[in-house]
Formats: structure tokens, sequence, C-alpha cells
């Protein structure tokens, strides 16, 4: 008696074959912090210059919101808690 050798087909959609883009973590404009707070933040926790820093910040509060990071999955969700407790309105998403 001979046994056929198992095989299992696998099939890959297109999802599986695109590449994972590059996620980001977005800082939102709010009522509550101050600029120079903001500013601070972004130096203290990213190790940004005084002049990025103040330029993402110009940003958050002439736009509305900054791409202050962006990388895998994992460590967009490490920055977006930190800057949560900062206090700072954050969130992350896939880059489009």
């Amino acid at each position: 008696m001979s046994i056929a050798p198992f095989t299992e087909e696998v099939t890959r959609s297109s999802a599986d074959l695109e590449p994972d883009l590059p996620w980001v973590t977005l800082v939102w404009n709010d009522p509550v912090n101050l600029m120079s707070y903001v500013t601070y933040v972004f130096q203290n926790y990213f190790g940004y210059t005084r002049e990025k820093s103040e330029k993402l910040m110009m940003d958050v509060h002439v736009k509305g919101r900054a791409v202050v990071s962006t990388g895998s999955r994992e460590r967009m969700e490490i920055d977006t808690e930190a800057l949560q407790g900062y206090g700072l309105w954050a969130t992350f998403q896939k880059d489009t």
C-alpha cells in the first residue's frame, strides 16, 4: 500500500503580495495644550531639534494635524501611546 504525500495548496491574495506600507503617527490640534508644551514634547520624546519641533507644532496648530513619526505599526502604537501619555491627542494609521 502506498500513501500519497500530503500537499497543501497555498493561495495568496494581492493584499498578501503588497508591501506593508509605512504607518504614521499623527498629532491633532486641541484647545488644551500650549504650543510651547507641544514643542517641548516633540523635542523631549523624539529628540527632534527645536526648529523641527516648532515646525511640526505649527503644522498641528495651523493645519490641524501633523505627521510626527513614521515606521512599523508596532512603533507607531508605541509613539501614539507615549504622546497620549503627555496629554496630546495622537492617533496612528497606515500611510496612504
